[in-house]
């Protein structure tokens, strides 16, 4: 499979990045795509928000916006697979060009804008899988249009609770103008709240109740971080993600740099790591976190877990290294398990968050 991509990759990438984007998930979704050989341990398995995950590794929103190939993905080796953001009403996003490759900083700067299909046809497609298994979460926007976003995220949370593993609100996107605001204390627990309210009201009926995670922006003061780990506390979501893509901007080197939107991959990885780090160490490690931003090997996603992730969840390194970084990451993880004599991943959790917490965040200028 490396060597299958180091063939195509030349070609994908003199490519729009969304035409690109769009012909992977119909080849995925075409069932000829071969699924590389998964490693598998017992030790990466990991047990959190009432899920059992095989190994911490997901796939982060964004890759699948409308459940298009969850199972496909999920083939590649990955332990959890999230979909969306699916907002109420189809919306077709901002204009294009939104999406654009950054290949010499091995980074990707989108300005998307919740395009999808809306509920009612995902909806439709997890039901079609609703009895294969794994884990499939639900990542919720909000229309841009709404009047009332709040609802709209209540509204998704009731739609979802019976299909999703778990769902996730998604307020930290820098794409919508004003959703970010969601993040604020009496917003967020407002927001939050609703959303609690909806699952539980869906609940009675579907017989389940879906874990609720939280996804926060990186470019947050401590304030911030403590006034949102107060919210997830007392209104005990079950995880919270950490995090999305960044408004700021570090010292980049492509063509594309000055573009507005928000910017994911290797760039990310230090302010989103030291973040996760401040916010296990606010909730001394009372909520599960899920560390996101600038995976690309096993480094990366050891140190994430050092910095308090219990889980970890990529996607802009597919770009540019394909789907066996899944199984490359994976291996490589056993491998560190068998030098360091450590009988489950969940003991890595937090044992770096101090260090991590207390390194300086690189100066970035603001988009």
């Amino acid at each position: 499979m490396s060597r299958l991509f180091s063939i195509v990759r030349p070609f994908l990438h003199l490519l729009d990045p969304e035409t690109a984007h769009d012909l992977t998930i119909a080849t995925l979704s075409s069932g000829l795509f071969t699924t590389p050989e998964v490693p598998r341990d017992v030790r990466l398995h990991v047990n959190c928000m009432g899920l059992d995950f095989a190994n911490p590794l997901g796939l982060a929103a964004g890759f699948d916006k409308n459940a298009e190939v969850p199972d496909d993905m999920l083939r590649l080796g990955f332990g959890f697979v999230e979909i969306g953001s699916v907002t109420p009403r189809a919306q077709n996003g901002n204009d294009k060009p939104r999406l654009f490759r950054l290949a010499d900083d091995k980074a990707v700067i989108n300005r998307m804008g919740f395009n999808n299909e809306g509920h009612a046809r995902v909806f439709r497609r997890l039901t079609d899988r609703m009895d294969r298994g794994g884990i499939v979460g639900v990542n919720l926007g909000a229309n841009k249009d709404s009047s009332d976003r709040i609802a709209d995220y209540a509204l998704g949370a009731a739609v979802f609770n019976k299909l999703a593993s778990y769902i996730t609100v998604n307020v930290s996107s820098p794409n919508t103008p004003g959703l970010r605001g969601l993040q604020s204390k009496d917003e967020l627990e407002t927001l939050i709240g609703r959303v609690r309210n909806a699952i539980k009201g869906a609940a009675s009926d579907d017989g389940r109740t879906a874990p609720l995670v939280l996804k926060i922006a990186p470019d947050l003061g401590e304030g911030e971080l403590k006034d949102i780990a107060a919210v997830c506390l007392k209104q005990k979501v079950d995880a919270i993600i950490v995090s999305n893509t960044t408004i700021s901007r570090p010292e980049l080197r492509s063509r594309h740099k000055g573009e507005a939107g928000g910017l994911s991959g290797e760039p990310l990885f230090n302010l989103s790591t030291v973040q996760l780090a401040r916010m296990h160490q606010i909730t001394k490690g009372k909520t599960p976190l899920i560390g996101a931003g600038g995976i690309s090997s096993t480094e990366d996603a050891w140190q994430k877990l050092r910095a308090g992730a219990s889980l970890l969840q990529l996607y802009s390194a597919l770009v540019y290294h394909g789907p066996q970084l899944v199984s490359d990451i994976l291996d490589g993880l056993i491998k560190r398990l068998d030098t360091q004599g450590i009988t489950s991943i969940a003991e890595v959790t937090g044992s770096g968050a101090d260090e991590w917490a207390a390194r300086p965040v690189e100066k970035a200028t603001p988009q």
